[in-house]
């Protein structure tokens, strides 16, 4: 299994719009063949601050995720909202064994 954590940090006036455009990236991204889990987490300390878990079943699979309409919208919607470039963390899922 293939898990990546997605560190994001927005600027304060945009977190209303960031959701929405996240929101239509996730409904889009849980009907991927391939995807297990598309979770939209947020800081509870701070309201600009966002973690995405994304849980592929394989490498390719969130590749194949990265050339979709939907991400290449999200992608492109969100970055001037970003306060920092994004961060990539990829894991390797051990459980639950699907």
């Amino acid at each position: 299994m293939h898990v990546t954590l997605v560190h994001i940090s927005i600027k304060p006036d945009c977190r209303a719009e960031f959701l929405e455009a996240t929101r239509i990236n996730h409904e889009a991204s849980v009907e991927e063949s391939g995807n297990r889990r598309f979770d939209v987490l947020s800081d509870p300390e701070d309201a600009t601050r966002f973690v995405l878990y994304e849980w592929y079943d394989t490498p390719d699979d969130a590749v194949s995720h990265k050339k979709t309409g939907h991400f290449e919208t999200w992608r492109d919607t969100v970055a001037p909202m970003m306060a920092a470039d994004r961060e990539l963390e990829v894991l390797r899922g051990i459980y639950p064994i699907w």
